[in-house]
């Protein structure tokens, strides 16, 4: 897996569009974010900045970069020779999306810290960073069953669009709104619960017990992607 790993980071590396796609977008509307905390604010509070970095990061840069590479490999019928080798269907999955996943946390744990040093940091960091870790797994199967439907790195550009803008979509309206009004639709929506989870443990002031209670759609999201994933994915291009 880990050499399967070092080729897929020296690859993105090598691509200019992915890496733009997987970094430097990601980056720099996190950065505008940061500078523009104040406007962006009025009405709001941290954990709204907070909520909208790690989705654009995760949406935009995770989630569209794995869904692409998986359909590039699967393309050029790298996938279909990883198989044969020794290494196991986990290994193969976990080698391609293990670079891109470590770089994405690495982005998000600097914007973050950037954001608590500049402007305060969040009331509970061990919640906040167990809501990163779970949206970053639900985005990731996400991707995968993306990809199941994706056949080419191009079509990748269309198949990525209702879930990339939808849970940015929705982190930004949970965050705006909050959850007092359409409470459990918000929650069950891809990236509601996870929106609330980073703005109690950001802002503070809720029980740790209501808050633990949100991880539950996430994780639904999970096994429901996963699920699709087994059914749709394919090692090989369709005829």
């Amino acid at each position: 897996m880990l050499t399967i790993a070092r080729g897929e980071l020296i690859q993105i590396f090598r691509n200019r569009l992915v890496l733009v796609t997987a970094l430097v977008l990601p980056a720099a509307f996190s950065a505008f974010f940061i500078a523009k905390r104040d406007l962006f604010t009025e009405g709001a509070t941290l954990g709204y900045i907070a909520t909208l970095t790690l989705f654009f990061v995760a949406g935009i840069g995770l989630y569209t970069t794995s869904v692409t590479t998986l359909a590039a490999r699967r393309q050029n019928l790298f996938l279909k020779r990883l198989r044969s080798t020794a290494a196991g269907d986990a290994g193969i999955l976990g080698g391609l999306l293990l670079p891109i996943t470590v770089l994405s946390l690495l982005q998000i744990a600097v914007i973050l810290g950037v954001l608590a040093a500049v402007a305060g940091k969040p009331a509970n960091p061990l919640l906040l960073v167990a809501a990163v870790v779970s949206t970053v797994v639900m985005l990731l199967a996400l991707g995968l069953a993306t990809a199941g439907l994706t056949n080419s790195p191009e079509h990748a550009q269309v198949t990525t669009l209702p879930v990339s803008i939808g849970v940015i979509g929705v982190s930004g309206w949970v965050g705006l709104t909050g959850t007092g009004d359409l409470t459990l639709l918000k929650r069950l929506l891809p990236g509601g619960s996870a929106t609330e989870l980073v703005l109690n443990a950001w802002n503070g002031g809720v029980p740790l017990a209501r808050s633990l209670a949100l991880f539950a759609p996430t994780l639904a999201w999970v096994v429901v992607a996963v699920v699709l994933a087994a059914r749709l994915f394919r090692w090989e291009p369709r005829r």
